[in-house]
């Protein structure tokens, strides 16, 4: 990993709110190589720890900032084609990832009009598995060039296909 604090931040920026656990988890890092990012990163001024009903680690102001200059600048022009093509091939499946979560959480009742998916139709549901495994495939691909090209991204597919073999 090039950059572990560069991945903690990351990782907290896309939760939005997250435990040294679930950072470990998407990072691939030791829980107490992140308790101890996170202790400098507090100090820095750059997370916050909440405590209470909802606790975890969320990046201050300052933190988004400095997580947006480094992620720019952890961009090596070399890199922009492929990400660039990456991120085109994406957007297609990123539609059909959102519509089958909706598939998953919606079904069509009686007259066709979408009800909330109870989950007691195992044919229905196992469908929707098959789409994403399917998909799981198609994001693989995507994510195998962008990672070539960038490899900040190399946790995607472990943490995607661990996803998968949960559901």
């Amino acid at each position: 990993m090039s950059d572990p604090a560069l991945h903690v931040l990351h990782a907290v920026r896309l939760s939005g709110l997250a435990s040294e656990g679930a950072v470990a988890t998407a990072t691939g890092l030791p829980e107490a190589d992140v308790a101890e990012l996170m202790a400098t990163l507090a100090d820095s001024g750059l997370v916050r720890r909440r405590t209470g009903r909802m606790p975890g680690y969320s990046l201050t102001p300052e933190g988004r900032s400095h997580h947006a200059d480094r992620v720019a600048g952890a961009l090596p022009d070399a890199a922009r084609p492929g990400l660039e093509r990456g991120y085109r091939a994406f957007l297609p499946l990123n539609t059909a990832f959102k519509q089958l979560c909706t598939d998953w959480q919606l079904r069509p009742g009686p007259g066709g009009e979408p009800v909330p998916n109870d989950h007691t139709d195992a044919a229905y549901d196992g469908a929707i598995v098959d789409r994403l495994g399917v998909l799981h495939g198609e994001i693989s691909t995507v994510l195998t060039d962008v990672t070539a090209a960038l490899p900040r991204f190399e946790s995607y597919p472990r943490r995607f296909t661990s996803a998968l073999g949960r559901l």
